[in-house]
């Protein structure tokens, strides 16, 4: 059974870059923003948004 959402660690694994990486395309709106966890405020990626990032980056 897969997550339904997935943390800010494995999605920079996923697309191959930095966590670092992740948050300045975030920070320099090249990523739109994920949404947030309303007990934690940690930031939690779809699979729809993994696959958006994914194109972002040419990485599909």
């Amino acid at each position: 059974m897969q997550k339904p959402f997935h943390s800010t660690q494995e999605v920079a694994r996923i697309l191959g870059i930095s966590k670092q990486t992740l948050l300045r395309y975030e920070k320099k709106k090249i990523f739109p923003k994920p949404r947030r966890n309303p007990i934690n405020k940690r930031r939690e990626y779809s699979l729809d948004d993994i696959m958006k990032l994914k194109k972002i980056t040419g990485r599909l």
